[in-house]
């Protein structure tokens, strides 16, 4: 019975840490995912952006729903990115996150951590403390840009 148990709990803990890419039958299907969310996460940071550069009016309620999303977000695109999904789809992404993998994924983390903190700043309705954590997120999200997508 020692013996099933604990291949049943093996087979349990292995489908909650299975790579998410597995649910991808195809490569095209996760690139397809990851540019969806991103595309999302992008749709809610420039709601952020546009109220902290003044482009529309301040709503501290609007600031915090869409920094919220950003945080969920923020944690999704990152399993559409497994092996053999470079190709099969158009995409921008550089060949270096399939090489660098370590520091592609430093890059992710740093920007999950600052869309926590811009959600902390949307929460206190300071639109100064939106600015500059606004600002730092999207530092974060530029230097992913800039060493991980083409133009």
């Amino acid at each position: 019975m020692k013996p099933f148990a604990a291949l049943t709990v093996s087979v349990a803990a292995l489908s909650f840490v299975a790579p998410a890419a597995a649910q991808f039958e195809k490569p095209e299907d996760a690139i397809k995912y990851r540019q969806s969310v991103l595309f999302v996460m992008g749709q809610h940071f420039g709601r952020i952006g546009a109220m902290a550069n003044g482009k529309m009016p301040f709503d501290a309620k609007a600031a915090q729903e869409n920094a919220d999303m950003v945080v969920i977000l923020a944690k999704l695109p990152w399993a559409g990115f497994g092996p053999g999904t470079d190709k099969g789809r158009e995409t921008k992404a550089k060949p270096e996150i399939w090489t660098e993998q370590a520091k592609f994924r430093e890059h992710a983390d740093k920007m999950a951590a600052e869309t926590v903190k811009l959600a902390a700043a949307a929460k206190t309705g300071d639109l100064d403390k939106l600015k500059t954590a606004f600002g730092d997120t999207a530092k974060s999200c530029k230097a992913c840009h800039d060493n991980y997508r083409n133009k």
